[in-house]
C-alpha cells in the first residue's frame, strides 16, 4: 500500500499556498495520483536531485488551476520499500527561487 506522509513545513506551505491558490488541494491529489503510477515522475518537469538506495529526493512541478499556466514546486522524498512519499517543501517559484537544502539534509540524516 503506498502512503503519503507531510513533513511540518510541508503542511506549513500548504496552508499559506491555500489561502491564495483554492484549486491546491484538487491539485495536490491529481499529483498523488500521478505518483501512484509513475513515483519518480515522468518528462521534463521531473528531476531527481538526491538518490540513494534508500530514497530518491525529486523536485517537481505540480500544476495549479488557480495559476493558470503556472505551477507550483513540490520536493517529495519516494521510499522504495514500502512504497511511501513523503512530501518535504512546497513553494511557488515566484516567491522563492530554490529549494531548502537544509530542509532535505534534516530530511536526510533520519537515513543515515
Amino acid at each position: 500500500m503506498k502512503n503519503f506522509d507531510l513533513s511540518p513545513e510541508f503542511e506549513k506551505n500548504f496552508k499559506q499556498l491555500f489561502k491564495k491558490y483554492r484549486t491546491l488541494e484538487d491539485d495536490l491529489e491529481k499529483f498523488k495520483a500521478i505518483l501512484l503510477t509513475h513515483p519518480t515522475g515522468v518528462g521534463k518537469n521531473f528531476t531527481i536531485i538526491h538518490s540513494e538506495s534508500v530514497c530518491k529526493i525529486v523536485k517537481a512541478r505540480m500544476a495549479c488551476r488557480a495559476l493558470r499556466d503556472r505551477s507550483l514546486r513540490i520536493i517529495y522524498a519516494h521510499m522504495e520499500e514500502g512504497e511511501k512519499f513523503y512530501f518535504i517543501e512546497l513553494y511557488f517559484k515566484g516567491e522563492q527561487v530554490n529549494e531548502n537544502r537544509t530542509l532535505i539534509n534534516d530530511f536526510l540524516r533520519q537515513f543515515k
